[in-house]
């Protein structure tokens, strides 16, 4: 039986994924302290060692640790299964489709391991603009998901405008 090609890229390309955040994550583990901030461009960009409870941007952070730990658990495994269910229905020859959802695929999966082996996740990425506004570290997983997601709502965004085109 042969592989499609969107399964095999799907495979590689969350492979990639996972491997480049797991292995980032697995180096700030082990050569920062909790908190520790070491400035790359100065008022801007640091790395900072960040245990994430919740998800994106702390969300969920705050509620009850049973709840929390439960939920995060068991929402990646359903996302992964829709995404699965979702790449079924692509073409084989849309590549931008194939890649966004390997993209949030591997994503989904360098997170769902911090989760399993720490009960956090590690980020590390620290955009801040000098003392005024700083944004939640994030890592590579949140950067693949957050890229991914962001091109599957464009690419539904000019298929929704290319019909409303053709039917007027």
């Amino acid at each position: 039986m042969k592989i499609q090609k969107r399964y095999v890229i799907l495979i590689a390309f969350s492979a990639l994924i996972v491997a480049l955040d797991q292995l980032v994550k697995m180096y700030i583990h082990l050569h920062y302290q909790v908190g520790e901030s070491v400035p790359v461009i100065p008022g801007f960009f640091n790395i900072t060692y960040v245990r994430n409870p919740g998800a994106a941007f702390g969300f969920l952070a705050q509620t009850h640790p049973d709840f929390r730990e439960t939920f995060f658990l068991l929402m990646p495994p359903v996302a992964l299964i829709v995404i699965l269910l979702i790449m079924r229905t692509v073409s084989e020859a849309d590549y931008v489709q194939i890649f966004s959802l390997s993209s949030v695929f591997g994503g989904a999966i360098g997170n769902y391991i911090d989760r399993l082996q720490f009960r956090y996740v590690i980020d590390f990425l620290d955009f801040h603009w000098k003392e005024l506004y700083t944004y939640p570290a994030f890592n590579v997983a949140d950067s693949a998901i957050v890229v991914g997601i962001g091109v599957l709502i464009s690419l539904m965004l000019l298929e929704n405008k290319s019909k409303h085109q053709n039917a007027t």
